[in-house]
């Protein structure tokens, strides 16, 4: 019996090292703009030449992974884009920055109740971005002036807080991104008109979120549906917060988002 729990915990070990390993080639990089400064992690494509055009998919993490340790956003989906075969088929440049922890990506004002219940009121026309959001939409221009990036595949995702981010990027970019998957996030849906005839949408919720409720979602994309927009909808039944780990497990999420192009 404890030789099998040595074995166990050893093989825990080794695959835990492994998988530290693995997310280090996402290369540490920090956007930096006057004052404001944006840590992010960068993977590139395998035999990565900067003559060429690649996709670009930029993924926001939530609020828990906020901070300036350039480690915590890769917590949740970066293992997606170092599968062989994902790296092999799907060659892109792929980034996940990290929100400081006295940020927001969106513009939200989050209020909790006596009982301790949170309302999110998504503040469309509130001017200004927030710090974060101006060193994201600041990384992003940096990243296409690079030359390496295919501005005909440009895509955008991200989970609770980084859902929320996802719809708001996409209000103030309508025109820049060729596909977005929000999971677990929400947004204001009167800005819903003005990307949702030019960029298709997979959102995905859990049935039952305790965090951010999947009526959030659910708002979006009878918005997006209203305004004619293209979006496909994933309600996972029984499933929390954690939407996510669902998410990123669908099989066709890669198809069909590198499937799109402007």
């Amino acid at each position: 019996m404890k030789k099998t729990v040595v074995l166990l915990l050893l093989s825990m070990f080794f695959l835990q090292r492994g998988l530290a390993q693995d997310l280090e080639m996402y290369q540490r990089k920090v956007y930096v703009a006057k004052a404001d400064s944006l840590p992010y992690r960068i993977l590139y494509p395998e035999n990565f030449d900067p003559a060429k055009k690649y996709p670009l998919v930029m993924v926001l993490h939530g609020a828990g992974e906020r901070g300036n340790n350039n480690e915590s956003q890769l917590v949740y989906g970066a293992t997606l884009f170092l599968e062989p075969q994902n790296r092999q088929q799907y060659p892109a440049i792929v980034v996940f920055p990290q929100c400081p922890k006295d940020s927001y990506w969106s513009n939200v004002n989050i209020v909790t109740d006596e009982n301790g219940k949170r309302s999110f009121h998504y503040l469309q026309k509130s001017g200004e971005p927030t710090k974060a959001m101006k060193s994201l939409l600041g990384l992003l221009n940096e990243l296409e002036k690079s030359g390496s990036v295919d501005k005909k595949q440009l895509y955008i995702g991200g989970l609770s807080m980084g859902g929320m981010g996802t719809f708001e990027l996409l209000r103030r970019k309508p025109k820049k991104f060729a596909a977005a998957f929000p999971i677990c996030g929400g947004g204001h849906p009167d800005g819903a008109k003005k990307y949702a005839k030019r960029v298709p949408l997979w959102v995905f919720h859990g049935e039952v979120d305790g965090v951010v409720p999947v009526e959030k979602s659910e708002v979006m994309v009878e918005a997006v549906q209203k305004a004619g927009g293209n979006v496909k909808f994933t309600v996972y039944p029984g499933v929390n917060h954690n939407s996510w780990d669902y998410a990123f497990k669908e099989p066709e999420l890669l198809p069909w988002l590198f499937s799109h192009k402007k």
